[in-house]
């Protein structure tokens, strides 16, 4: 197994190996942002690659958005082609290690691509980083890969094995609107932190 520490997917994305990356948001996500409606919640993408669901917010109007990875090439290249949005919500880092508070987190292909023995680790990180009230939303897979990933699948009772003490469930279920490749292969989740 290699190690998928900051070095890994810095090259990853040197190398253009970056098959999660769809070129634009998705297509779930995108339908639960637009409904949204207070445009002055405090708001965190981790793991954020490309960070194109940050664009779109900022587009809409979300100006507390934060993003954040801990590689650096993606980092770089979304502040040359979105130099409007504000630096200080552009975080080089650790997720582990990142210190703020947000009313709302949005999870795109972070969760798969952590080694799932940091999923523990990620829970409680995630419930510390939430304001009480606030929620983490966004596609986890619910399907076994046939090789070791990343991605690395999931299923919904590992999910609610792992959530439910921190968690309190306001949706995890099938998500109808996956992009084809994915088709029947992801659940949207919106958990909230009691």
């Amino acid at each position: 197994m290699t190690t998928l520490d900051k070095d890994f997917w810095e090259n990853r994305y040197r190398e253009g190996a970056t098959g999660w990356d769809i070129g634009y948001p998705s297509t779930p996500l995108k339908k639960y942002i637009d409904q949204l409606s207070d445009k002055n919640i405090k708001l965190l993408i981790p793991g954020c690659g490309n960070a194109y669901e940050a664009d779109y917010l900022h587009r809409q109007g979300f100006k507390n958005v934060t993003i954040l990875d801990i590689a650096e090439a993606p980092i770089e290249l979304f502040k040359k082609k979105h130099p409007g949005f504000p630096e200080e919500n552009i975080v080089l880092g650790d997720f582990f290690t990142h210190q703020a508070e947000y009313d709302l987190i949005l999870e795109q292909t972070f969760f798969c691509a952590l080694d799932p023995s940091l999923r523990k680790q990620y829970v409680e990180k995630m419930a510390g980083l939430l304001k009480p009230g606030g929620k983490l939303a966004g596609l986890l897979f619910n399907v076994t890969f046939e090789k070791d990933g990343p991605p690395f699948g999931g299923s919904i009772d590992e999910y609610i094995a792992l959530f439910d003490k921190k968690f309190i469930f306001n949706k995890l279920e099938p998500e109808q609107a996956s992009i084809p490749p994915r088709a029947g292969t992801e659940v949207f989740i919106e958990f909230i932190r009691p």
